[in-house]
C-alpha cells in the first residue's frame, strides 16, 4: 500500500492522518504464525518545516509458544513507528532517513519492517520462566520435579566425600 507524499514534501498540506489495518497473519516469525487480530496503525506524516517525519503507532496482539516451557501465551504490543522522510540523500551511508522513492511511501511494507524489528528474540510467557526439566519435562512453572541435579562427570568424585 502507497501513500502519495508529493504535496507533503511541496508544502501543499501539513499533514497525513493515518489510520490503517493491515493482515499479517500469514507472516511467520520465528517458525509461527503469531499474529492473531491484525496490526492497526494509527498516526500521522507532517511536514514541519521542510522535515517530513512518520510519526505512528502499530498495535497488535501477538500469540506464540514461550521458548522456555512451550506453553501457549498473548502479549499486545504498542510498535512505535517513528522516521525522517526524504525524497533523495548526498550521503547513501546515512540510516537516519528513509528516502521516499517516487514520493510514494510504501506503508505496508515500513510498518511490517518496524514490527518484525520490534519483536523479542525470544519470547517467554514471564521474565521469571523457569522452563521444563530436561530429564522428565515437568512445567518447572508449575510444580518442581523430583529429579536429582545433573554432577558433571569430573567433580563426581568429590561427591563421595560428602557421603
Amino acid at each position: 500500500m502507497f501513500i502519495a507524499l508529493e504535496n507533503l514534501f511541496n508544502g501543499g498540506i501539513d499533514k497525513i492522518n493515518l489510520d490503517y489495518s493491515f493482515d499479517f497473519s500469514s507472516e511467520k516469525f520465528n517458525e509461527v504464525f503469531p499474529f492473531i487480530t491484525d496490526v492497526k496503525l494509527q498516526g500521522e506524516i507532517t511536514n514541519r518545516a521542510g522535515l517530513v517525519e512518520i510519526d505512528a503507532v502499530a498495535g497488535f496482539d501477538f500469540s506464540a509458544p514461550c521458548d522456555r516451557c512451550a506453553a501457549e501465551t498473548k502479549k499486545h504490543f504498542d510498535v512505535p513507528v517513528k522516521h525522517g522522510l526524504v525524497p533523495s540523500l548526498n550521503n547513501d551511508d546515512n540510516d537516519d532517513y528513509i528516502v521516499v522513492e517516487n514520493m510514494e511511501l510504501d506503508i505496508l511494507n515500513l510498518t511490517l519492517e518496524d514490527v518484525f524489528l520490534f519483536l523479542p528474540s525470544k519470547y517467554l510467557c514471564k521474565e521469571d520462566c523457569k522452563g521444563i526439566c530436561s530429564r522428565c519435562g515437568t512445567n518447572l512453572n508449575e510444580k518442581s520435579c523430583g529429579c536429582k541435579k545433573e554432577v558433571d562427570p569430573r567433580l563426581a568424585a568429590l561427591l563421595d566425600l560428602l557421603d
